[in-house]
């Protein structure tokens, strides 16, 4: 009987340990989510800064700007009346396009990263409900293991 008890107890810590990797490996997703949220959040507080700059750029005057060069160091330079700008659409690619359009792309972009935003929060809204269920199961094991320690204790005392 006691022999019994031993194999429940050792599929109990068994099934606990599994647990317990299984909430480690979902804890180790979450924290890549989270990453991924910042950076997607950088992201988009980006494209809105570079949105709201092309809309200010006056049509028909030269202006007076600070150009990043690296590190915090910018160089004053005078840009011209703008009528295109230039857009960086990957793989080494850029074209050319009107103020308009470049607003238009920059809006586009951003809701697209909102709603890359979205699914993220979504995957860890799931996570998270799904980390604290195998808590819950793992406190419940973890009841039931000593009440079965006694249980046993109390089993061979009447025996």
């Amino acid at each position: 009987m006691g022999n019994e008890i031993n194999r429940q107890q050792s599929g109990i810590e068994q099934k606990i340990n599994e647990m317990v990797e299984q909430s480690r490996i979902l804890e180790a997703y979450m924290n890549d989510i989270i990453t991924r949220e910042a950076a997607v959040t950088r992201v988009i507080g980006e494209a809105r800064l570079a949105s709201a700059a092309v809309q200010k750029i006056p049509d028909e005057k030269e202006v007076e700007s600070l150009t990043p060069v690296g590190i915090g160091v910018y160089i004053k330079t005078l840009v011209p009346p703008i009528k295109k700008l230039l857009i960086n659409v990957g793989a080494g690619v850029t074209i050319e396009k009107t103020k308009e359009d470049t607003v238009n792309y920059v809006e586009a972009k951003i809701k697209e990263f909102e709603l890359g935003l979205r699914e993220l929060l979504k995957q860890k809204q799931q996570l998270a409900i799904r980390m604290e269920q195998i808590q819950g199961q793992i406190n419940q094991m973890l009841q039931k293991t000593p009440t079965t320690a006694s249980d046993s204790r109390q089993a061979s005392r009447s025996v």
